[in-house]
């Protein structure tokens, strides 16, 4: 199985005309609102953290880049070939690996793990905005890289955040400028309901270890100034 064509090109489309400036991009908040909060819930879960650690979904490899700063070995995988561009030119000194990887290619996964072996992983607002038959297969290619010792810390929107997102795109002062991209590449976003989020990793023979609500910061503002924090739910994962 792999992803549609449809949903490969949104994503090159996005990332292709994404500013290289850090912040330019919605969800590319600072580490310090996002990835060390996230470790802060996950070290305590962690049985090896001397595994690597995979970056699934790193996008523009923000958050990927702080993460090299806490793990022995980082690796960040995306879907978009520009995405990973973009990744590479903010890494100069090579502290993270980056490679493709369409996570729903159970061949692929598994030929990552057999080069990595156990692995923890990291993974924010990848399921959330894939498309429905791709979830179930996300879910399984977090267990594959998991093998037997891995813990996984999966952060998605929850699905109230779809609401404020919605009430954003038609706020009589128009869209947020950097929501725009978003929709305008077909991008929906808070897809997953919140019963559903669990499941699809028990489903994928996983344990939900711990769990709990974390709003998730963005780069944009409201009109009078306000960050915009969109609410999440985290899991952290091992092997039953």
């Amino acid at each position: 199985m792999s992803v549609t064509n449809r949903y490969r090109e949104a994503w090159e489309g996005f990332w292709r005309g994404a500013p290289e400036e850090p912040g330019s991009v919605i969800w590319d908040a600072e580490p310090s609102l996002t990835a060390a909060r996230h470790l802060d819930l996950f070290d305590r879960h962690l049985t090896d953290p001397e595994l690597p650690l995979v970056d699934l979904g790193c996008g523009n490899g923000t958050q990927t880049g702080f993460l090299a700063e806490r793990f022995t070995r980082t690796v960040g995988v995306d879907l978009s070939a520009a995405a990973l561009d973009l990744a590479r030119r903010r890494d100069p000194h090579r502290r993270v690996e980056f490679a493709q990887l369409d996570a729903t290619d159970a061949e692929a996964v598994r030929a990552l793990h057999d080069r990595l072996g156990d692995a923890n992983v990291y993974v924010r607002g990848l399921i959330h905005q894939c498309e429905p038959a791709d979830r179930g297969p996300v879910a399984e290619a977090v267990a594959s890289l998991l093998g037997d010792r891995g813990r996984a810390f999966v952060v998605e929107l929850s699905e109230s955040a779809k609401t404020v997102l919605t009430d954003l795109a038609r706020s009589p002062a128009g869209p947020p400028p950097k929501l725009v991209p978003v929709f305008a590449h077909g991008l929906a976003p808070a897809e997953v309901a919140d019963a559903a989020f669990p499941a699809l990793f028990r489903a994928a023979g996983l344990a939900v270890l711990a769990t709990g609500d974390l709003p998730l910061s963005t780069t944009e503002t409201t009109p009078d100034g306000r960050r915009i924090d969109l609410p999440a739910q985290w899991l952290v994962l091992g092997r039953i």
